[in-house]
């Protein structure tokens, strides 16, 4: 029995950093022609599946990652990390032709810029009765995943759903942009609704500056949410539930330098589902995913 299946993207994440890489008014400034020395380069694996998967796993619970690995050069470096951090990838589906790589230029204040290429036209489960075998799960966690179409990814949720297993997911921004009448079928399905204040904004279609996250915005503006569990993470000024008209907040932990943010939200995803696996106490959740988030600001890499 698995703790947590992750269902999304696993990519291979190229870090560069360096004086040469200059940047002003939140842009690097690179020339057309130009050639940059990096002082810093790493490899790690990330993709919001795999660091979700990983970053539960850390927390002692046992999980397995679904989604596509390419057959090319950087499959062993992908399959040597997840065993290094005892992930499950038994339902993952390697693929030949297929790539999930991204180059990220960092500054020095851990802001980053990221170019990524993901092989387009790539379904999401297959035959669902392959999956016979997630039915013991104790909660299934969908990432974002706006290449698969909403029509599948319902298939896939109300799957779970009739199996009665809790069910979570993350929207980005592409998805938050469609229309509530497209969303709300999706979103019907799932227990737990988690999203950066942004993304909130997109969704509701509501200018960010206009939002007070300590009011009743879900009641306000997503009705239909109001007996799910919807977080919503605000950066330096933490984070936010609402639940059965009820709000929680929990501060940002402060850290004295910043390294990398680069999959800080997947962080306090990873420390949240744990700890409401085992607890099911929303504010001890919302702490420990605020706690897990600082562990990954402090370092290079969404791992």
């Amino acid at each position: 029995m698995y703790d947590l299946v992750s269902v999304g993207s696993i990519s291979i994440d190229l870090f560069f950093k360096g004086e040469s890489l200059t940047y002003k008014d939140g842009r690097f400034q690179l020339a057309i022609g130009g050639k940059y020395l990096a002082s810093k380069y790493s490899v790690s694996l990330g993709g919001g599946g795999a660091n979700v998967a990983i970053g539960v796993r850390r927390q002692g619970l046992k999980t397995v990652v679904m989604g596509k690995i390419g057959n090319n050069s950087f499959k062993k470096i992908i399959l040597d990390k997840l065993a290094k951090e005892k992930v499950s990838h038994s339902y993952c589906e390697f693929i030949d032709g297929y790539y999930n790589i991204s180059t990220i230029l960092l500054t020095d204040k851990g802001e980053r810029s990221i170019i990524h290429y993901v092989t387009p036209h790539c379904h999401l489960m297959g035959e669902l009765d392959k999956f016979t075998g997630l039915s013991k799960v104790r909660l299934l966690y969908l990432g974002n995943l706006p290449e698969v179409s909403i029509n599948e990814r319902n298939i896939f949720l109300n799957y779970f759903k009739q199996k009665k297993i809790t069910t979570a997911i993350n929207l980005g921004t592409s998805d938050c942009r469609r229309s509530t009448a497209q969303l709300q079928p999706m979103l019907n399905k799932v227990n737990i609704l988690i999203l950066n204040g942004h993304e909130f904004a997109e969704l509701i279609k509501a200018p960010y500056k206009d939002i007070n996250f300590h009011e009743q915005i879900i009641k306000w503006y997503i009705p239909f949410l109001s007996d799910q569990l919807v977080i919503i993470t605000e950066g330096s000024k933490g984070s936010f539930g609402y639940y059965k008209n009820k709000i929680y907040h929990q501060k940002a932990i402060k850290l004295s330098k910043i390294i990398d943010t680069t999959g800080a939200g997947d962080g306090y995803t990873s420390g949240f589902l744990a700890e409401y696996i085992r607890s099911g106490n929303i504010e001890k959740a919302m702490h420990r995913g605020a706690r897990y988030a600082a562990d990954i600001l402090s370092k290079i890499g969404a791992n």
